[in-house]
């Protein structure tokens, strides 16, 4: 009794805890349906736009920013203007009404992040939402929980580029990456890890 009492809480926990490591409580690699689906792929490697381009607030605001239709109409009332997978698109312009994007990357409320920050301390794209230029569908490509952030945030100097090549994602860094990491943190005015792990950096 008291052996399959003890084989049934050990199964119990290791299920839990496989369950809590599993896409199904991250959601990574798990792209949700959307009203339009959009390619990421297809818009910045095979048209060469930049990510600024819809997402304008990136560098000046806490959130990214989601393109108007407007911004989506720039292009596509010239170009597959009677293509059926756009009718919600020119729908939300003939009603003046957003689009309903369902959002992949979302910290949680009592997470104090801010876009524009990691943008101007040379954090590039990719570092958080992995190689989105080549997603034909958006899927969340990190676990955004707290050891994913901490994990940065101890060792801030491998995650850096210069700010030019934020946006570039072909961009190498160089054979001494840990020098030019050194180098960017005093540039930059980047905190100590000491600072940037303080619980107050980011639960406020």
């Amino acid at each position: 009794m008291a052996l399959g009492a003890l084989v049934f809480a050990v199964a119990f926990f290791a299920g839990a805890l496989a369950f809590a490591r599993s896409q199904y409580w991250d959601d990574v690699a798990l792209a949700p349906q959307q009203p339009v689906p959009f390619s990421h792929k297809h818009h910045i490697s095979d048209d060469g736009i930049d990510c600024r381009y819809c997402h304008s607030t990136v560098e000046t605001s806490a959130n990214a920013g989601f393109p108007t239709t407007h911004v989506c109409m720039t292009c596509h009332s010239q170009l597959w203007t009677e293509a059926a997978l756009l009718a919600p698109v020119r729908q939300s312009l003939a009603e003046n009404r957003p689009i309903d994007w369902h959002r992949v990357a979302r910290v949680p409320d009592y997470v104090y992040f801010r876009h524009d920050i990691h943008i101007a301390k040379g954090v590039a794209c990719v570092e958080c939402h992995g190689r989105i230029d080549k997603m034909p569908l958006t899927y969340r490509a990190k676990a955004f929980e707290m050891k994913f952030c901490l994990e940065c945030h101890r060792d801030p100097a491998p995650h850096l580029r210069p700010r030019e090549a934020v946006y570039d994602f072909d961009w190498k860094p160089p054979a001494d990456h840990a020098a030019l990491g050194r180098r960017l943190m005093a540039e930059y005015r980047i905190r100590s890890p000491a600072e940037l792990t303080s619980c107050g950096t980011c639960h406020r």
